[in-house]
Formats: structure tokens, C-alpha cells, sequence
């Protein structure tokens, strides 16, 4: 395992700890039934006063669902781009390593996803205008596909060749949007803010161990250089090739 690799699981393993600490924190401090139809939630002081600050937003709540469907998009997008692959190559083995790695991504956030929806830590600070009830809210997983979508496509712009201003210009729109939907999710007043932290934190995991397994870039400074990207000659290595040229001709 090579030192990028490691470093980049063991930022995974702080994220990782980090939502378990909160995990621990809102399950067992500071419990009290501050949300609607008598739910509970803990660090209640802590969410509490910071729910009162923001309140319910719900055009921006509208905002941030309409981003979730284009997350949405853009995970669907990668995966038609693994399936043109298998057609086109006619083996699994040929289809890019980075869509393997990208797929295993996504299965472990649809895995978690489900598992908190049956698992409910704590519920949503409000009930939603369509909703038939409180509703699961820890973590939050918008924040969770923001970071781990959005963060791996960011990635995976480095992996292919694109030219160096659609490439940045991407990398851009992947930061803006993701964290347009995390702040969004955060101000619109539909989770508590430790629903949000988690989200982060697992999210980040996620996204750190997916970097760790994308396969190395090649190294281009090793590579041949072609005729075109040769150096040129210093003037002192021209004038000795003239000489030796000339030497020759009188010989």
C-alpha cells in the first residue's frame, strides 16, 4: 500500500470516528423530547437553539430537493457511462476500474441510506407539508450524496483526459453545487444541525476510502517524451554538434 493510500484511509478512519462520536453523543446526551408530536433528540440545547436560529425555509428546502434530483442525475450519468463501456468492450474486465471503485461507492451510501431510514436515530425539527408523520432525519442524507457524489466526480475529473480548462471549470461546478446543497440543507431548518454533521462526517469517510482504492495515476513525468515535448538543445550543445558536423565534411 503506498503512503497516498494510507494517508487517505486514515482521514477516513478520523471521519469515520467523528460520526460515531456524534452517533454516541446524540443517543445518549443531553436527550429531550424538543421536536414535533414529542420526538426526541439529543444534544437538544445544542439543536435546539440552533433550530430556532434558522426556523423553517421552505423555499429553500424546495431548492435543495431539486439539486438532490440533479445529484441524482449525475450518479445515473456515470452509471450509463459503465454500462456504454461493458457494451462497447464486451467484458467487465475492461470496463475502467475508476466506475468499479465509483459503483462500490455508491452501493455503500444506498446500504447506509436504508439502514438509517429503518434504524431512526432521532426525527426531522419539523413535519413536512407532504409527509404523514415525523420523519427520519439523522443523518442527513442529502449532505451525505453532496459530499460523496459530487467529491468523487470532482475526483474522477483528475482521472480522465480532459483538457485542462473543462476539467478545472467541472471541478468548480462539483464544489459549488455540493456545497450549495450542504449549506442549503443546513439553513432550510429540516434537520437538526448534528443531522448535518453526520452527514458530513460519514459522507467524507466514504469519499476518502473511495479515493484510496481509485488506481494510481500514471506518472507523466516518466513517460517518453515525445519529439515534440523533447527539450531543446542548450547553445553550447549546438555549437559542438556544428563543429563535429563541420569536422566531418572537410574530413
Amino acid at each position: 500500500m503506498t503512503n497516498p493510500k494510507k494517508k487517505n484511509l486514515l482521514i477516513a478512519g478520523c471521519c469515520a470516528a467523528v460520526f460515531l462520536l456524534i452517533l454516541l453523543l446524540v443517543s445518549a446526551v443531553d436527550v429531550a423530547a424538543i421536536g414535533p408530536e414529542g420526538t426526541s433528540v439529543g444534544l437538544s440545547h445544542l439543536n435546539g437553539a440552533f433550530h430556532d436560529l434558522t426556523g423553517f425555509r421552505e423555499g429553500l428546502y424546495s431548492l435543495t430537493e431539486k439539486l438532490g434530483y440533479l445529484t441524482l442525475l449525475l450518479a445515473a450519468a456515470f452509471a450509463c457511462l459503465g454500462v456504454y463501456q461493458l457494451a462497447q468492450r464486451r467484458s467487465l474486465r475492461r470496463v475502467d476500474r475508476e466506475l468499479w471503485v465509483l459503483a462500490g461507492l455508491y452501493a455503500a451510501v444506498l446500504v447506509l441510506y436504508v439502514l438509517f431510514e429503518r434504524v431512526v436515530i432521532n426525527y426531522r425539527p419539523v413535519l413536512m407539508p407532504d409527509g404523514q408523520g415525523p420523519e427520519a432525519s439523522f443523518p442527513s442524507s442529502h449532505t451525505m450524496l453532496a459530499v460523496t457524489i459530487w467529491g468523487s466526480a470532482f475526483l474522477l475529473l483528475d482521472c480522465y483526459g480532459m483538457q485542462k480548462p473543462l476539467r478545472i471549470g467541472g471541478q468548480i461546478a462539483c464544489c459549488v453545487l455540493g456545497a450549495a446543497i450542504v449549506l442549503g440543507r443546513l439553513l432550510c431548518g429540516v434537520h437538526w444541525l448534528t443531522d448535518i454533521l453526520a452527514g458530513l462526517s460519514l459522507g467524507a469517510a466514504l469519499l476518502f476510502v473511495f479515493r484510496a482504492l481509485l488506481p494510481a495515476a500514471p506518472d507523466r513525468a516518466s513517460a517518453p517524451q515525445t519529439p515534440a515535448e523533447a527539450p531543446a538543445p542548450s547553445p553550447a550543445d549546438a555549437e559542438a554538434y556544428r563543429g563535429r558536423h563541420e569536422k566531418k565534411q572537410r574530413s
